[in-house]
């Protein structure tokens, strides 16, 4: 018996804590880039019924993927590598991001998401990235993201400072922010197609320039996170025996029935931020093509969240299919009424940086619980990829264009070896020898019909926090 099933057990005992049927968790699996994680490891998905974990979706609520496909050509961009790295470091990284917001605006992302801003982006005056906010466009993409990027919930509890004044324009230090750890944006060229009837509909052509996005809600999924945890442990028993690996389950129907609707609100206000801070970012690698390349086209090809929890029905009941670090990946029969139903949903499996990516499509693979692997995983920790590995790193680099806050090539840190010795360790730690072989965790995706193989990008570009 797992720990949470004799922490579950144990409540069942207490009564009126769980009202209705005996919970229960239904299946777990692992997806092949399973890793040691906070709590709960990562590359786990849960289905529960009568209760939620929300522990089994992270902190980090929403992080996730969004590729687009562009009209640009890794000539041009290799050409101008100098003027963008300088463009991207200064929209990035230097205060340049430019995207004004009322507390109208920010609210409505809170509550509604995607549809929010749809409703409200009048309020900007097309002023920063707002230029690039097409409402027609906007409209079409929402049907390209999982849950349209917009879940609805009904407050978004103490987050009053972030929300702000309600008629005024001001800037915050979130939206438009990749975060720190394996989260970058990459500009990839597709290597290889696999499926070429798939990727022709999806506007995947070989020598093609793509984007690839992986973020999530940072601070705002941070406090949304310890305040589920709060929530667990103020309606946990008094005089009960806490659970020793500290993971409280939330009980759908309970003695405190206001405290369900508290957490899927925190739960609603990370995810629908991490889907709008995916937006702004595709707007600022945008702006920087726009600024230095001249116009260019970026189209949506989809946005999933691979740490959330979703309410599923199966054979009219309710469920919760919990992924922790782990891509959906819906079959034809799932992507239903959606432009994917002939193919099956995209599932975006980055590499380590520097390696290659994937595109795949969903088999609809039950017995995996329509899921798949979130990216390559790791092999080390990251203290022990900071440890040697002197020669691999010094081939890494010399084959790799990495843009961060810090350039180690600016003549006044030189002399600087605490900020340059803190800046290689942020990058050995996310090394592609830090990481397993992204070629055997998809091909193991392949073997078990999992998704199948669309396309495999390599790295022009990556830009890290």
């Amino acid at each position: 018996m797992t720990a949470l099933e004799q922490t579950l057990e144990r409540l069942t005992a207490v009564p009126g804590f769980f009202q209705g049927s005996v919970p229960r968790i239904e299946k777990i699996i692992l997806t092949p880039d399973f890793h040691k994680g906070a709590g709960i490891p990562i590359g786990t998905v849960m289905l529960t019924k009568g209760f939620a974990v929300p522990q089994a979706m992270g902190n980090d609520i929403n992080c996730g993927m969004r590729f687009y496909t562009t009209d640009l050509s890794e000539e041009k961009i290799r050409e101008k590598l100098p003027e963008l790295t300088k463009k991207i470091r200064h929209t990035f990284f230097e205060g340049g991001r430019q995207i004004p917001m009322t507390g109208k605006q920010r609210r409505a992302l809170l509550l509604y998401g995607l549809e929010g801003l749809l409703e409200t982006y009048g309020d900007s005056r097309k002023s920063g990235l707002w230029r690039y906010f097409n409402p027609g466009t906007q409209e079409k993409w929402l049907d390209r993201t999982v849950f349209r990027g917009s879940l609805k919930v009904d407050f978004a509890e103490g987050l009053e400072d972030f929300i702000g004044s309600y008629d005024q324009l001001s800037y915050d230090d979130q939206i438009g922010t990749i975060g720190g750890g394996n989260h970058f944006l990459e500009v990839q060229r597709v290597a290889e197609i696999y499926d070429g009837q798939t990727a022709n509909a999806w506007h995947i052509r070989k020598g093609s320039v793509a984007v690839m996005l992986h973020t999530g809600s940072l601070t705002i999924g941070h406090h949304s996170g310890l305040l589920n945890r709060k929530i667990c442990q103020g309606i946990y028993p008094e005089g009960l025996t806490h659970p020793e690996n500290k993971i409280y389950p939330i009980p759908e129907k309970g003695a405190v029935p206001e405290v369900w609707d508290r957490f899927w609100s925190a739960s609603g206000n990370a995810a629908n931020f991490g889907f709008a801070n995916r937006l702004f970012l595709g707007f600022m690698i945008q702006d920087v093509f726009t600024d230095v390349l001249g116009e260019c086209a970026m189209d949506l090809l989809y946005d999933a969240p691979h740490n959330y929890i979703w309410k599923k029905r199966i054979a009219g009941e309710n469920y919760y299919l919990h992924r922790k670090g782990a891509c959906c990946a819906g079959g034809c029969a799932e992507m239903e009424g959606t432009e994917f139903a002939w193919y099956g949903e995209p599932v975006m499996i980055p590499g380590s940086m520097g390696s290659s990516s994937y595109l795949l499509r969903g088999l609809g693979n039950s017995d995996c619980l329509w899921s798949a692997s979130h990216g390559a995983g790791r092999k080390k920790s990251r203290g022990d990829a900071i440890k040697g590995n002197d020669e691999a790193f010094r081939e890494f680099m010399e084959n790799f264009h990495i843009i961060t806050p810090i350039d180690p090539e600016r003549p006044d840190l030189k002399g600087r070896t605490d900020i340059l010795k803190k800046w290689e360790e942020a990058v050995r730690a996310e090394a592609p020898y830090a990481y397993k072989d992204i070629d055997e965790v998809i091909a193991v995706h392949a073997a078990n019909g999992m998704a199948a193989p669309v396309a495999r990008m390599e790295p022009v570009f990556t830009v890290k926090s």
